[in-house]
């Protein structure tokens, strides 16, 4: 069974996120994870952003109207 569990290392030792379940003896196998640096790309301003088509794109006046076609089931 494994089970995971998250700690800070920091001087050498161990900080426990959370306290580890009670066991004698255990193998155990530590993992130093990278902390990533996320970049962020900013896109040029002459592409598609929010708001980019307003008035490009309409719906006729009468979309909420009922349809023709489902008359017999209304």
């Amino acid at each position: 069974m494994l089970t995971a569990i998250r700690a800070t290392y920091r001087h050498g030792q161990l900080i426990w996120h959370e306290i580890p379940p009670a066991t004698a003896d255990a193998e155990v196998v530590v993992t130093f994870l990278e902390k990533e640096r996320v970049e962020i790309e900013k896109h040029p301003q002459n592409g598609i952003w929010f708001g980019s088509l307003k008035g490009l794109i309409s719906t006729p006046p009468d979309f909420n109207e009922p349809l023709d076609d489902l008359s017999k089931y209304m």
